[in-house]
């Protein structure tokens, strides 16, 4: 008969239910590694379904770029994804641009965390910045403003409104055009309700039909070639679809826009109101990594072209302002799981 070592078997899976069920308390902390061959300090707050903090790449100590980040997690599934915001301080331009970084977060031993990906140019997710690996640690290289909350973050410093107020002090304001801006006063948007569904837009097929001469480039594709994209917002496909509704963001001055996908024209056209503009996005149609771009096909009379946009994904909701003019276009991007 075989013995059973039941204290050690109560302790590996004591181990596994703490690394499993108290994520946000494991993925809120400082993480130090590399992005192929470029040092990388992160410090991930989490708060509610987002995540918030700052990443340092650095050759030394005093020499280095700091951005403001910008993320989610989902617990269900350790993934990880968060992108560079804001340049706040540094600009050796031999440190590495701003990225975006999708990660498995992964408990491999007793006392070692590990985020493991892959990372991507933020603003261009054909360019790859290599794989990602970093892990877990107490010490930073780089004190700043978010060490007590990681410090405290399990006694009390976890409260959205000190986290919102650690960012804001972190990032400095930022200047939205006052006509445009939604604050915190203003009423929430409601969907009315609709008679007809929604229409599926579908992928254009990349082959031409038969018989059929292929256009001249219409002005809204020379405005998509010709602008940078920024990105503003990425969303995470766990659904079967996501729908997008777009509005004008608070003060309605006639902005009208034109929709690309993985750089094909989707729709055109579309004016921005009070009511919702909604678009249908099969996650089937969709790669793992995909770029959904907002062209200003004008500046309306209060420039910029500015929307606000609502983006259902089964049960979860993402909000963002999303701003374009004669020189950028807002970049959207969806991130989801091989089949």
């Amino acid at each position: 008969m075989k013995t059973i070592h039941t204290p050690a078997i109560f302790t590996v899976i004591a181990f596994l239910c703490i690394c499993c069920t108290a994520p946000a308390q494991q993925i809120t902390g400082i993480w130090k590694g590399k992005i192929k061959s470029a040092n990388l300090e992160l410090k991930i707050i989490k708060s509610g379904d987002s995540l918030t903090g700052t990443s340092y790449y650095y050759h030394a100590k005093n020499n280095f770029r700091r951005y403001s980040i910008k993320g989610y997690f989902d617990p269900a599934t350790n993934d990880v994804i968060w992108w560079d915001d804001q340049l706040l301080e540094g600009n050796n331009p031999s440190l590495t641009e701003a990225a975006l970084n999708v990660a498995d977060f992964n408990c491999p031993g007793e006392d070692k965390m590990m985020l493991d990906g892959n990372s991507t140019v933020r603003d261009n997710k054909d360019i790859s910045k290599g794989p990602l690996h970093l892990q877990k640690t107490d010490h930073t290289s780089f004190p700043d403003e978010w060490d007590w909350v990681i410090d405290n973050y399990i006694a009390g410093a976890n409260d959205p409104y000190i986290i919102d107020s650690i960012g804001q002090l972190a990032n400095g304001p930022r200047a939205y055009p006052e006509e445009k801006m939604i604050t915190a006063a203003s009423p929430v948007v409601v969907v009315p309700e609709r008679k007809q569904e929604a229409p599926v837009v579908k992928m254009p097929s990349s082959q031409p039909d038969k018989g059929i001469v292929a256009k001249t480039p219409s002005s809204n594709q020379e405005k998509f070639t010709s602008r940078q994209n920024k990105l503003q917002m990425v969303i995470p496909v766990t659904a079967p679809f996501v729908e997008l509704r777009f509005y004008d963001n608070a003060a309605v001055d006639g902005d009208s826009i034109a929709i690309f996908l993985n750089g094909r024209l989707l729709r055109e056209h579309i004016l921005l109101s009070g009511e919702p503009q909604i678009i249908k996005i099969l996650a089937a149609d969709l790669q793992e990594d995909n770029e959904l771009v907002l062209v200003a096909e004008n500046l309306g009379s209060i420039p910029p072209n500015t929307s606000y946009l609502v983006a259902m994904v089964g049960h979860k909701q993402f909000e963002a302002r999303l701003f374009a003019d004669e020189g950028s276009s807002a970049l959207i991007r969806f991130i989801k799981k091989p089949d």
